[in-house]
């Protein structure tokens, strides 16, 4: 069948609440007379069931039609199996279905925007993770037109160009907790988490894997890695997940490297660490004389873990999540202020 459009998963991946599939081009109105239960109206949001060819009912989603008819929205329940059911069905209708890769935004051409600025805010946000992350975003048109109209200075652009905050808020650094064994890394990570992750034991080599989450860092999302304590073992799975641990590691943005203050000696090999962030656990343990550290904790309690917060946001360069503030996040925009055409970031499209 000849191609009549194009469909995109406009929401993230996973099951969810609601999902929103966006089909585009001159066969959207034929597909929503044939298979949707209620005409469709022009801004307006129609509730309604979706069928199949057979007449089977998929889903009863809402959809609401643009002003011209060139795209509808279908707001449909977000479960994987009704998600990958209807781009079957669009496909069969002669729909091309976009896949987005994980990670990366939406097609510009999949979004609307009165300026180029605009689109990539509506491509890059099914990318925040954070509520703080969809403020930052949502107000960079604003701020970016109040930052061109002040005739910025040229230590104003170059401080633009060196914030990479909103890029971290859009693609979650990665930090990477090590230690020797049984130092309370993992009760640290639970910490972080705000909730059990990772099993916890006054055993060593009770972690016998990475544990790799999304971990909300005062607004800042990390992808937060908890690994197995470094050691040497005979226990083949154990050695195994150290080795493994250290490639997590060597592609880390931060290491949170801890130290047991009962057993400082007990260091493990910092020869594979690049950035790192000492913090001395089991502070209430007394803090030995001499013994160098960043932040002081007590994990089993949460003491001291505010402070770690504090400190991760800031060897990431994101200490300042204040949205009012203009950020860039793609290359073009990045080009345009390398260039001096700043007025070239809110260019129309």
């Amino acid at each position: 069948m000849e191609t009549r459009g194009t469909a995109i998963v406009l929401t993230p991946p996973g099951a969810a609440a609601i999902a929103v599939i966006r089909i585009r081009g001159p066969g959207v109105t034929t597909f929503l007379s044939r298979h949707f239960s209620r005409r469709a109206a022009s801004l307006r949001c129609v509730h309604g069931e979706l069928k199949d060819d057979s007449g089977t009912v998929i889903d009863d989603p809402v959809v609401m039609l643009s002003p011209n008819g060139d795209f509808a929205d279908i707001n449909l329940h977000g479960g994987p199996w009704l998600v990958a059911s209807i781009l079957e069905l669009l496909r069969q209708c002669g729909f091309d279905v976009i896949d987005v890769e994980p990670g990366a935004p939406l097609p510009l051409e999949a979004v609307e925007g009165e300026t180029i600025l605009e689109r990539e805010v509506a491509s890059h946000l099914p990318l925040a993770k954070t509520e703080q992350g969809v403020r930052m975003l949502l107000a960079q048109p604003a701020n970016w037109r109040r930052f061109v109209a002040s005739n910025p200075s040229p230590d104003a652009l170059q401080h633009v160009l060196d914030d990479l905050c909103l890029t971290r808020m859009l693609h979650p650094p990665r930090v990477a907790i090590v230690g020797a064994p049984n130092v309370g890394k993992s009760t640290l990570a639970n910490q972080l988490f705000a909730q059990q992750r990772s099993i916890t034991a006054d055993v060593a080599g009770t972690t016998r894997d990475w544990v790799g989450e999304i971990a909300n860092v005062d607004g800042l999302p990390v992808m937060l890695v908890d690994t197995p304590g470094v050691r040497e073992t005979t226990d083949a799975i154990e050695h195994r997940a150290i080795e493994r641990s250290r490639e997590i590691v060597s592609g880390a943005d931060l290491i949170i490297y801890v130290i047991d203050a009962a057993a400082p000696a007990a260091l493990v090999s910092s020869a594979m660490l690049q950035e790192m962030l000492y913090v001395l656990n089991k502070a209430d343990c007394g803090i030995p004389a001499g013994l160098s550290y960043d932040v002081a904790t007590v994990a089993t309690v949460g003491r001291g873990v505010d402070e770690l917060r504090s400190a991760i946001r800031k060897r990431l360069r994101c200490a300042d999540l204040d949205p009012a503030r203009p950020r860039i996040w793609t290359p073009r925009q990045h080009g345009a202020l390398e260039s001096g055409e700043i007025s070239a970031v809110l260019e129309e499209k």
